[in-house]
């Protein structure tokens, strides 16, 4: 897990390795432990090294082949490499190194672009073939690790985070307002190949792409999701044994490895599989908690994962704490968040830097496994159009018995309605909006309100979850470890277990008003029926609405709405947002995701270069 940094000047300007040197300063924190730049005239790649397989000086990067005509810049992990490896002696290859990195190098002399498709891990890596001065670049399936760049008539800049591109532009920067209008509107970033920046994107997820001799840039699809989700159908047995080979690949490291646990089942399975299955009871565990009875609080189901652990660690974020750590977090993250449960999730990050440099997390679940209760609202009107009235009404029953909550019902009411009814119902629940702003971005549909909210089955809609919604998830998660310099490590989205997850019936994902079925079928006599079989979604969640009461922050949002800037205005009605803050700070309303929003977005304007 690294950081990776580049420039190819298309007018032929020889590279500057200060302005190199200058993009690997602001992404350090990615490989503190070493470095390495490589030039040839107008091409420069740099790297920064956080060692976590094969600590030596023979994993240094940039590593160049053999023979010295491929040189390669890779941030991430291959989990198979040892197999990967073995293959390639069988060819002939010998190895200098432990690392996967030359593994991956080598697999690419053996079998070009077709080798991405052997890799089971998380990548995004630059090679660049030094005899006919191609590069090829690369991401893993489903934008585990991030790869952004800015690209010109005269250059070709990308790198592991914004802020090492900003770093070396000279020009300034424009926001994009459709990507701002669905982070108001629809709590959604990351579902494209774009960025809050006009100028900057991103190598989407499953793609890879080429720069020529002649300068041309060519963008190409390697990995489809929808495509390989045609497996036969698998029992909980063989989902156990698959997400358990997950779990064991993921585990190989030569520095310490810990578990983000979160008292909910994905995580807590993570840790009773490799528990009970792989025999490890030395792993450290980091957890966020709160006053008993607090919002976010999950420490009761925590405390259930004791029997499985020796060592257990937490944290209890704060108001205060938030306060004093809001700018940094921001700036880390370099765009907007939707909610203060990511600064949950940084606070762990924060925690676990104490005691390991690789954490197991539990992202990815959700999606495959129908995890969010609107979930159900896809499955009920699946149900209904294709007129399965006795399972519809059945699961209606279940759901209700189970949950208390109509909340499934009124989600399936919202996806039966016209694609621009349900923006305007959105954006109404944001009245906080500017009126030309939404009359601007608002009246067309778009691929959150289409893509994702108009999803016509239960599988469509887990499969536009991972085209559309998991990367923004994976993005947070890659900043907030990678600030304090942590892997984080995902075993659900093993791609296999992905692909085999999504070819199962929807009776794997959704039964008797449970959601994650054949998850919590797997963990039969492993896991505490307290946490296998508990009803309520939480992850990293905190006690926003309370935070935001207090005295040194109602000082701070009242500053922000009482003067605000232009560019913040014209964006937000701040009349409007004035009344509904006073509603909250009266108990009358809790509109604390739409106060951190205001918060967030009046920092990073203010940023903004």
């Amino acid at each position: 897990m690294c950081g990776i940094v580049g420039k190819i000047n298309f007018n032929n300007d020889l590279i500057d390795k200060n302005s190199l040197y200058k993009m690997m300063k602001k992404i350090k924190h990615r490989g503190p432990d070493d470095e390495g730049v490589f030039i040839d005239k107008n091409i420069g790649l740099g790297f920064v090294r956080l060692s976590i397989i094969d600590l030596s000086l023979a994993g240094h990067q940039p590593m160049l082949s053999d023979d010295s005509r491929y040189v390669i810049i890779f941030n991430g992990e291959v989990y198979n490499y040892i197999e990967l490896r073995e293959e390639l002696k069988a060819k002939g290859y010998s190895f200098k190194s432990d690392s996967d990195t030359e593994v991956v190098l080598k697999s690419y002399q053996e079998w070009g672009d077709k080798c991405l498709h052997k890799f089971n891990g998380m990548w995004a890596f630059v090679i660049y073939d030094q005899i006919t001065k191609k590069i090829f670049g690369a991401r893993d399936r489903f934008g585990v690790k991030p790869f952004y760049y800015y690209k010109d008539n005269n250059s070709f800049i990308f790198a592991s985070e914004i802020k090492a591109i900003k770093e070396v532009l000279t020009n300034s920067l424009s926001i994009n307002d459709k990507t701002l209008f669905n982070y108001l509107s629809f709590n959604r970033t990351d579902y494209d190949n774009t960025t809050f920046y006009n100028e900057i994107h991103k190598i989407p997820h499953g793609h890879c792409f080429t720069i020529s001799k002649d300068k041309k840039f060519k963008l190409k699809k390697w990995y489809d999701l929808k495509s390989n989700c045609n497996k036969e159908p698998i029992n909980a047995d063989r989902y156990r044994e698959l997400f358990t080979s997950a779990i064991k690949l993921r585990m190989r490291s030569d520095v310490p490895v810990g578990v983000c646990l979160s008292g909910g089942l994905d995580s807590s399975s993570i840790i009773t599989i490799i528990s009970k299955k792989l025999n490890v009871k030395d792993i450290k565990s980091f957890s966020a908690v709160y006053e008993k009875g607090q919002k976010g609080d999950e420490s009761n189901f925590i405390d259930e994962m004791k029997p499985y652990l020796n060592n257990m660690t937490y944290i209890t974020p704060t108001a205060k704490s938030l306060y004093n750590d809001i700018e940094d977090m921001i700036n880390s993250l370099d765009e907007p968040v939707p909610t203060t449960s990511i600064y949950a999730q940084y606070s762990v990050m924060k925690l676990a830097k104490e005691h390991a440099v690789v954490t197991l997390d539990g992202q990815g679940a959700d999606e495959q496994l129908a995890g969010y209760h609107y979930f159900y609202g896809f499955y009920f009107k699946e149900l209904l159009t294709r007129f399965s009235f006795i399972r519809f009404f059945s699961e209606i029953f279940y759901y209700i018995q189970k949950h208390k909550s109509l909340y499934g019902i009124k989600t399936l009411l919202f996806f039966l309605l016209p694609e621009k009814l349900k923006i305007k119902l959105r954006v109404n629940k944001n009245s906080y909006l500017q009126s030309e702003f939404y009359r601007q971005h608002g009246g067309n549909g778009n691929v959150i309100s289409h893509g994702l909210y108009g999803s016509k089955n239960l599988k469509e809609s887990l499969l536009n979850h991972f085209e559309y919604k998991l990367e923004h998830l994976l993005k947070w998660s890659d900043l907030n470890s990678m600030k304090f310099s942590i892997e984080s490590r995902v075993p659900f989205l093993d791609y296999r277990l992905v692909e085999q997850t999504l070819s199962q019936p929807n009776d794997s994902y959704i039964k008797q008003g449970l959601t994650k079925y054949i998850l919590r079928e797997s963990m039969k006599s492993l896991l505490p029926k307290k946490i296998r079989l508990r009803y309520d979604k939480m992850g990293f969640e905190t006690p926003e609405d309370e935070w935001f009461r207090e005295p040194f922050f109602k000082e701070k949002i009242e500053n922000i709405l009482n003067n605000p800037s232009s560019k913040f205005q014209k964006y937000i009605d701040v009349e409007v947002a004035k009344n509904m803050y006073s509603d909250h700070l009266n108990k009358k309303l809790n509109c604390s995701k739409e106060i951190w929003k205001w918060i967030n977005l009046d920092l990073w304007l203010k940023k903004m270069k």
